[in-house]
């Protein structure tokens, strides 16, 4: 059988770091107010000076050099984003030039939270039937060109930043490393629960992220409880058999419900929230990294990813390290 492993991680966070301070200092809200209903302390924000594509790429040259191989070997570059430098071109391409690895495939994957584990699951499909040998899987985002600064609803709890994983196709057995099983899924019946109200095609405007925070709460608990017991399940491993949770990094009352709707011992969940706030497409690679490099996460670890964001969509992928 042919395997999706993991070979190399990075991640890159922009220069300026927004403490809850600061924006108490130039909107209605509080330090108290902000981590009580979100456990954010902080979150990085970029300067004129960088993109989506200027932290992508960072955290992509991150990822090789972790691994070991020379961008210009990479073949697939899949890049999860609802924040693209462009309309068009695809950010994923900008990535490619960087690394001199022109000439394989370059794609955006728009999923919003969601994305990282959509751009993973397709990365794996095309590694596995042999289209690609080594793939760069990115999430990305500069979401605070798309908040609103002046609701404070939404503006406290998103941030900037990009995370990569190396994979790499080979052969593998039953028990060995790679990805394990991926499991998706949308819901475009509740979208205009947590939108941006503009596009191209409708307002030729970026616009604003809008969210009606109560309603995402309540099903964002219960669709990721479900799917992460729909990958165990198919599995056939238990709870107990994951070392390491890494969820989407939305809210800390999320993370709490969801390990209690599932029995899941806490001290397993990585929580980065604090640090970077909600950073969509880039949360889960970002604090996989965080926990990989300061050495919680292992090889041979059973590394389950999981998030969900607007549209609905959502998904869970376990990964043995």
């Amino acid at each position: 059988m042919i395997r999706s492993v993991f070979r190399g991680g990075g991640s890159a966070l922009p220069k300026n770091v927004v403490t809850n301070a600061d924006l108490a200092a130039k909107i209605d809200t509080t330090d108290e107010w902000i981590m009580e209903r979100t456990g954010i302390r902080q979150r990085y924000i970029a300067d004129e000076s960088e993109t989506t594509a200027t932290l992508a790429i960072e955290a992509a040259k991150k990822a090789c050099e972790d691994a070991g191989i020379d961008g210009s070997t990479v073949d697939l570059i899949v890049l999860a984003t609802a924040t693209p430098d462009n309309t068009f071109p695809a950010t994923a391409t900008k990535v490619q030039d960087a690394l001199g690895a022109n000439g394989g495939i370059a794609f955006d994957v728009a999923a919003v939270c969601s994305g990282f584990l959509y751009a993973l699951a397709t990365a794996d499909s095309m590694l596995r039937t042999g289209m690609a040998k080594r793939a760069l899987v990115i999430g990305a985002e500069t979401f605070s060109r798309i908040l609103d600064w002046e609701d404070r609803t939404t503006c406290v709890l998103f941030g900037d930043g990009a995370g990569a994983i190396l994979l790499e196709a080979q052969d593998g057995t039953e028990d060995g490393p790679g990805i394990l099983c991926t499991r998706l899924h949308a819901d475009g019946e509740h979208n205009e629960l947590l939108y941006v109200d503009g596009g191209p095609s409708t307002t030729q405007t970026v616009g604003h992220v809008r969210m009606k925070g109560r309603e995402v709460f309540r099903h964002a608990v219960v669709n990721l409880a479900d799917v992460l017991n729909e990958v165990i399940e198919t599995t056939g491993i238990s709870a107990d058999d994951i070392d390491w949770v890494v969820p989407h990094q939305a809210n800390a009352r999320i993370l709490d419900a969801t390990v209690r709707k599932l029995g899941i011992d806490p001290t397993k969940i990585v929580v980065t929230v604090d640090q970077h706030a909600n950073t969509s497409a880039a949360s889960v690679p970002l604090a996989f990294d965080v926990a990989r490099k300061d050495g919680r996460i292992k090889p041979g670890d059973m590394v389950m990813f999981e998030a969900m964001g607007g549209g609905f969509t959502w998904g869970a992928s376990l990964l043995r390290m």
